[in-house]
């Protein structure tokens, strides 16, 4: 990396890195915050986490009114609907219960049963009111709440590749935090990506890969969690049971052309029963895939043997 000049930023809530290949350093240094820019534009557009926003409109007209959205507010939305009407995991209308938990915040707290009966009353995107002439959503129920963080990351990650692609770049990083998109090939004509222990809530690899894909996105139980009376709790809701979703998968790892496709079909792979059979199915969006379970085990999914180095040796590659 040392012929490419990086920025970090904050935003999205986590810590974005932002990578090109270095021409002139004031200009690539230019190029770099525009790009910061345009992904603090996107998050002023889809946040739910502020009192104003595109999105939260949607969501203070709830059982009043629809509510008229630009045309990417309203084609990313129509999209994340429609996904969330497939019912295997992803729900665009989750928001209520997001809020309930409120993982990753000061005041996250386990809710009740009551509480979370409640609140999965309002979780129901076939109710979902679209109209494609008006670019309105209306959600008919008082409390109905959209949010988008499921997929936001991907849309905003493949905009920034968009953009440096119209200005001339050949290639550069964004790194979104458990999001990577990459722009071209780097002179070596493969990318190095390390995949983290998602059994801790630190830093340190698990694998490391050697990859031409353009995109790689990771869903897992250690990125945002809270811990109440020895037991934790991630981030990852379930819209059919109001608790984290529970399984045997500690995290899911997607190699895909657009970061967009690599968010939904991570928790595509993650919410399912049988991943193996989703990335079996979906190879056209799926390029690769990694499982990593709660018992150290991996699943190399569409990866050669000589990509795929293993770095923690508590860790095992299944055959």
């Amino acid at each position: 990396m040392s012929d490419f000049l990086s920025q970090k930023y904050r935003g999205l809530g986590t810590v974005i890195e932002l990578s090109l290949l270095e021409v002139d350093k004031s200009e690539t240094t230019e190029r770099l915050n525009q790009a910061h820019r345009k992904i603090a534009h996107y998050e002023d557009l889809f946040t739910v986490n502020r009192a104003f926003s595109e999105l939260m409109t949607v969501n203070q007209f709830a059982g009043l009114k629809a509510a008229p959205l630009s045309e990417e507010v309203y084609t990313l939305t129509k999209k994340a609907v429609q996904i969330s009407q497939e019912h295997f995991g992803f729900n665009a209308s989750i928001g209520p219960l997001v809020r309930l938990w409120h993982i990753g915040f000061a005041d996250a707290r386990v809710p009740s049963e009551q509480e979370i009966q409640d609140m999965l009353a309002l979780v129901s995107p076939d109710r979902i009111v679209l109209d494609d002439q008006k670019k309105t959503v209306f959600l008919p129920q008082k409390g109905m709440s959209l949010d988008l963080g499921g997929i936001a990351k991907g849309y905003i990650a493949d905009k920034v590749v968009e953009f440096w692609k119209e200005t001339g770049l050949s290639t550069g990083i964004v790194n979104l935090g458990g999001n990577i998109r990459f722009l071209g090939l780097p002179q070596k004509g493969h990318w190095r990506v390390g995949i983290r222990n998602p059994l801790t809530h630190g830093t340190s690899l698990v694998l490391q890969v050697l990859t031409t894909s353009s995109s790689v996105v990771t869903s897992g139980i250690d990125q945002r969690y809270l811990e109440r009376d020895g037991k934790s709790y991630h981030h990852i809701l379930n819209p059919e049971t109001g608790y984290p979703h529970v399984n045997n998968l500690a995290s899911v790892t997607v190699f895909s052309e657009k970061s967009l496709d690599g968010e939904i079909e991570a928790k595509r792979m993650f919410f399912s029963e049988e991943p193996e059979k989703v990335f079996a199915k979906r190879q056209d969006v799926i390029q690769a895939a990694v499982l990593i379970t709660k018992e150290k085990e991996i699943k190399i999914l569409g990866l050669k043997p000589k990509d795929v180095r293993l770095i923690d040796k508590h860790f095992k590659i299944l055959n």
